[in-house]
Order: C-alpha cells, then structure tokens, then sequence
C-alpha cells in the first residue's frame, strides 16, 4: 500500500497520485512522510514538495504559503502557490 498524495494551489491541482515518500518543508522545518506516518497538520513554509511515486521517479514541486495534512496514509498540500518545479 502506497501513500495518496494531493497538491492543489489556488488555482489548479498541481499532482495527484501514489507514492511512496513525501518530503516537504513547513515552518517548523523539514518533515518526511512514509506510510503509517501519525497523523499530522502543518504550516507550508516557501520550498519545494518532493514526491517519490512507486518507480522512484521524484517530482518536485514549488509551493509556498499553505498547509499540509497527514491522515491514514493520504496527504493533502494546499498551497496559495505551486507549481511543477
């Protein structure tokens, strides 16, 4: 079983899918997100989400100003700004 990830700016969903790692920057620093993470809300610092989906590709994208949300293996990132880096 992989992680649902979702990242939505104001304007658009930037990524969706399945993966197998989420690094992400918040206010509080740097945070790593694998499966069975606890559950977790956090501020969105400016920099960049990284995804690493099932065949290890990483996806980067640029986002700042939002929140990330951590429950039962889905992660949801909504940024005021993001986009594919």
């Amino acid at each position: 079983m992989a992680l649902t990830v979702s990242i939505v700016s104001a304007a658009a969903e930037v990524w969706t899918g399945e993966a197998t790692q989420v690094i992400a920057r918040t206010t509080e620093g740097e945070i790593g997100i694998l499966r069975g993470h606890e559950p977790v809300l956090a501020v969105l610092a400016e920099g960049q989400v990284r995804v690493t989906d099932a065949s290890g590709t990483v996806h980067a994208v640029d986002a700042e100003d939002g929140f990330l949300s951590v429950d039962h293996d889905r992660v949801e990132i909504v940024a005021r700004n993001a986009k594919l880096a």
